[in-house]
């Protein structure tokens, strides 16, 4: 168990008013978890300390080699003031898996909750309470060895930072476009694509411009070998209702394992859908749409929980997915994972964890 220092702020910051729209990201409370890495030494110096800039020199290897992970998960109120997280275990595990790709020393999973649970007790208060509004929690490690040479660093920060959150997407549930990149690509197995990290996003920028440009919302990857299979959307997992059967791509190893999108997947299953994990060809879609089976498609993530597509467009075809109305599946699926994340509903899966 980490034997956490806490100091607290003496100039706490204005908190937004409860009418107050927060976007995303936007706004940060007033304390941030730091832990330090050193080799031979291990993670020390755990601590809670005052929403403050950090000095590192402009030689540290994060800034040159990109060697650093992040991970997203929320804090939820409750209408009776308790406080909740959704499954930071799989955050804990998956933060291991990304660090292990990227040569960053592991952290116990343990820590990790424990870390995540102390900063977000503190900023409790900081918990939105307005229909759809949460505290996004983000941890991250950066590797900060002064060092202009490409190979692991030696010392780490690992950092937790607080954001009282609205939807991620300002239209809601509002069904979005999604723009399939027909000419780059982000990520291919054998490389990082499943990995929770900066380069995959980087990556992903241009493509996110053509599809802004196009007055899309997002952009639907394919695989980087064949270019013709789906694989995911820059900032959540794809789900595909066809002629009544749930489809998502298969983790391949270029494609990030979503703790919404597991959650969905034991959703869907619990309800008696037949769900396929499997490759799903951009041709198979195009076709499935014209053939009127293509009913719903919805993205999965922390950020946005369950994102309902109302277009798709590849190259030349544009489709029209559910007459661009929200899916009886999408509703159902935000309904209920909403509802046990804010303890609306019961939980039979053991996935909402208290602070």
């Amino acid at each position: 168990m980490l034997d956490i220092k806490i100091t607290k702020t003496t100039e706490p910051k204005q908190k937004p008013a409860a009418d107050q729209p927060l976007g995303f990201g936007k706004i940060f409370t007033d304390h941030m978890f730091i832990m330090n890495y050193t080799e031979g030494q291990g993670w020390h110096d755990p601590r809670i300390v005052p929403f403050q800039n950090i000095s590192l020199s402009p030689a540290a290897m994060v800034y040159h080699y990109g060697q650093e992970m992040f991970e997203g998960l929320k804090a939820y109120k409750s209408e009776n003031d308790e406080v909740y997280l959704f499954r930071p275990d799989m955050n804990a595990k998956r933060t291991n898996v990304t660090n292990d790709r990227l040569c960053i020393p592991n952290i116990p999973e343990e820590d990790f909750v424990q870390a995540v649970k102390a900063v977000v007790d503190i900023d409790r208060d900081w918990i939105p309470t307005a229909p759809g509004t949460s505290l996004y929690v983000r941890p991250f490690i950066i590797a900060t060895d002064e060092f202009l040479g490409v190979a692991p660093s030696h010392t780490y920060m690992f950092m937790i930072i607080l954001a009282p959150s609205g939807a991620y997407y300002s239209s809601g549930l509002a069904p979005v476009g999604i723009w399939i990149e027909d000419e780059y690509v982000r990520a291919v197995r054998g490389g990082m694509g499943f990995a929770k990290t900066g380069g995959n996003y980087a990556a992903s920028l241009i493509g996110q411009v053509k599809a802004h440009n196009e007055d899309y919302s997002q952009v639907l990857w394919l695989d980087g070998v064949e270019r013709k299979y789906i694989e995911e959307v820059g900032s959540m997992n794809i789900f595909f209702k066809i002629d009544g059967k749930v489809v998502t791509p298969a983790l391949n190893g270029s494609i990030l394992p979503g703790i919404t999108r597991n959650s969905t997947i034991q959703l869907c299953k619990s309800w008696g859908y037949d769900v396929e994990e499997r490759k799903i060809s951009v041709d198979e879609l195009v076709e499935a749409q014209k053939n009127g089976k293509l009913e719903e498609v919805f993205g999965t993530g922390t950020a946005a929980v369950i994102s309902p597509v109302g277009k798709l467009r590849y190259v030349d075809d544009v489709m029209l997915i559910n007459n661009g109305e929200i899916g009886e599946l999408s509703q159902k699926l935000y309904d209920t994972m909403t509802g046990i994340q804010y303890g609306k509903l019961d939980d039979p899966f053991g996935w909402r964890v208290s602070v």
